[in-house]
């Protein structure tokens, strides 16, 4: 499905975090804009750091798909202990934004095993400085989390994009 929001768990159910719903409007996503987001995880382990995610970022090139490459971070990148970056986001001893907060979802590592769900929630997109080649269009996107080597969890998204 192409140009529209699609999600997938690619776990193949043997990862011990699965995404059993994710829903994001509105489709395609606006830079700047608001954006509604309902999910719900549930986690078999508790995650702690390191936590490594691997993202994979394809954007729709007529009828190619093209891997996005990382550049400042933005992109198909690795990074190799998303709690560190989480604890330069929102410093630790902090409480977590809302609605992170009100639905108590962590915003730190570690992340306790349990059901963490979402419902509708309205965040603002910033009118960020996206380089040129990650605005408009369609896009695919496959993050994988690990630790220690041990896959965690697997997710596939697609979207657009449309910025101002």
């Amino acid at each position: 499905q192409v140009g529209g929001f699609a999600w997938e768990d690619c776990g193949d159910g043997k990862d011990p975090v699965v995404l059993k719903s994710l829903s994001v409007v509105p489709d395609p996503i606006s830079i700047p804009g608001s954006l509604r987001v309902s999910a719900a995880v549930s986690s078999s382990k508790a995650m702690a750091s390191p936590l490594k995610v691997v993202l994979v970022v394809e954007k729709a090139l007529g009828d190619l798909w093209i891997q996005l490459p990382c550049i400042d971070q933005l992109g198909s990148c690795t990074y190799n202990d998303i709690c560190t970056i989480l604890d330069d986001l929102i410093p630790p001893g902090t409480t977590c934004p809302e609605p992170l907060l009100t639905y108590g979802i962590p915003c730190h590592c570690p992340f306790k095993a349990g059901s963490y769900s979402l419902p509708a929630s309205d965040f603002d997109l910033p009118d960020v400085e996206l380089p040129a080649w990650m605005t408009n269009g369609n896009y695919r996107v496959r993050a994988v989390v690990s630790s220690g080597g041990q896959e965690l969890g697997c997710v596939k998204l697609a979207f657009s994009l449309q910025s101002q």
